[in-house]
C-alpha cells in the first residue's frame, strides 16, 4: 500500500491528477501544510500552474486542498479545494467580476474521485467528472453531468465506479449545503498557514 513520506509544512508535494484509464489530466506542484482530523491539507499558492493536454492555467488567488480523511463521506472519494476569499480563481480573470459577463467566483470546488493516495510526496488520483461547486454568494451546484453520462460509455467506467460516485456527490453537496464539517470554515485557518509559510519562504 502506498504511504506519504515524512512531510514538514512548506515541503514540495506534486498532484498529478487521470482520468479513468490512465489518461493524463491536471498536474501541479503545491506545499504541504498539515494534517487535522478533516485529514490532509495542501497548499496552492497564488501563481501555481497547473498542466493538462492542451491547456495550462496559473492560480489567480491562494487555494488549500483537503484530502479528507476516511471518515468523511463514502468512496471512491472526493477532493476539494477551497479558495482565498475575494480573489480571482485564475489569473486574468476580471476582477471584480463584470455585471453580466463573468461567472460568480468560485468558493469551494470538490471533484469526486478514486481514493487519492500518496506515493512519497506525490498525490494521486483518478478524476470522476462530478463536481460540486460553491460561488461566493453561497450557490451550489453539481457541475460536468454530461460528462460524467459520456465517460461511462466512452471510457467504460465500471458500475461500481459510477455508483460510489454518485454517493459521493450527494454527500459532498449535502455536506456543503449544510456547511457541515468539513465544509464549516475549517480550512480558513490553513488560508492563514499557507500565508505564513509563504511569507517565511520568502524571508
Amino acid at each position: 500500500m502506498p504511504e506519504r513520506a515524512p512531510l514538514a509544512p512548506g515541503d514540495a508535494v506534486h498532484c498529478e491528477m487521470t482520468k479513468w484509464g490512465e489518461h493524463p489530466h491536471w498536474v501541479y506542484d503545491a506545499l504541504w501544510l498539515g494534517s487535522d482530523e478533516h485529514g490532509d491539507w495542501v497548499g496552492v499558492p497564488t501563481g501555481t500552474r497547473f498542466a493538462r493536454p492542451g491547456r495550462e492555467l496559473t492560480a489567480g488567488s491562494d487555494q488549500v486542498v483537503l484530502v479528507p480523511a476516511p471518515s468523511y463521506g463514502v468512496r471512491p472519494g472526493w477532493l476539494a479545494t477551497f479558495h482565498q476569499a475575494g480573489g480571482a480563481v485564475w489569473a486574468g480573470e476580471p476582477s471584480p467580476p463584470e455585471p453580466v459577463a463573468a461567472a460568480p467566483r468560485v468558493a469551494t470546488y470538490v471533484d469526486m474521485t478514486t481514493p487519492a493516495q500518496w506515493h512519497g510526496a506525490t498525490l494521486r488520483a483518478v478524476d470522476l467528472d462530478l463536481d460540486v461547486v460553491q460561488d461566493v454568494a453561497g450557490t451550489v451546484v453539481v457541475d460536468d453531468e454530461d460528462e460524467f453520462a459520456a465517460h461511462q460509455v466512452e471510457l467504460g467506467y465500471p458500475a461500481h465506479v459510477v455508483t460510489a460516485a454518485l454517493q459521493s456527490c450527494a454527500w459532498v453537496h449535502a455536506a456543503v449545503v449544510a456547511a457541515s464539517a468539513p465544509f464549516d470554515g475549517a480550512h480558513r485557518a490553513w488560508l492563514d498557514r499557507l500565508r505564513e509559510l509563504r511569507a517565511e519562504l520568502r524571508g
